[in-house]
């Protein structure tokens, strides 16, 4: 595998206060906020360009409906003032926000993908990502998903949902990796 350049580019996906909303239901991995600051203390470190992704809600009454609490970052992930906020209003990050040309006009190709949630946001940006010829890989331990029912009615665990839709990115848009693996790769780009 390829190291982690020096620009590679950290995207944390929807790490805001909603998520942790009882009406989005039982979740998996419940470690994934602390690999997702294991990534981010990481990228700080070694000074690499960190993007964090925010959900405003169109719906009233969402977690995400703007001037609620649930709109704000996690503490432990709070955007530092030099680091790039992107606001969306739709799963995609790339999507109507700016996104792509931000990261073009800086020569940005390596994005690492973390957040939630996996089969929404985490997917759309990073299949949109895939086909837009960037070099995407997704931390599937830094992110997360909810049980989920299907149009028969029938109920998915999350554990589930969370493998295919890893799965799905695999296929044809992403590599798929574990903070571990990530993290063991920021060493070599030493030498780039």
């Amino acid at each position: 595998m390829q190291p982690v350049k020096a620009d590679a580019a950290l995207i944390i996906i929807d790490m805001q206060k909603g998520m942790s909303s009882p009406v989005l239901g039982r979740r998996n991995n419940p470690d994934a906020e602390l690999n997702v600051r294991r990534l981010l203390d990481a990228w700080r470190h070694t000074q690499r360009p960190v993007i964090h992704i925010r959900h405003i809600s169109r719906a009233p009454g969402s977690v995400f409906w703007p001037g609620q609490a649930g709109c704000e970052f996690q503490v432990a992930l709070t955007p530092l003032e030099l680091e790039h906020v992107v606001e969306k209003n739709v799963p995609d990050a790339f999507a109507n926000t700016g996104l792509e040309r931000w990261l073009r006009t800086r020569n940005i190709q390596q994005l690492i993908f973390c957040g939630v949630i996996t089969n929404n946001s985490v997917e759309s940006s990073v299949r949109s990502a895939g086909c837009l010829g960037f070099d995407a890989t997704v931390v599937e331990d830094a992110c997360y998903t909810f049980d989920q029912t299907d149009l028969t009615g029938r109920l998915w665990p999350a554990e589930d949902v969370h493998a295919l839709s890893l799965a799905n990115m695999a296929m044809d848009y992403a590599k798929v990796m574990d903070a571990s693996q990530v993290l063991a790769r920021l060493g070599q780009a030493t030498h780039l």
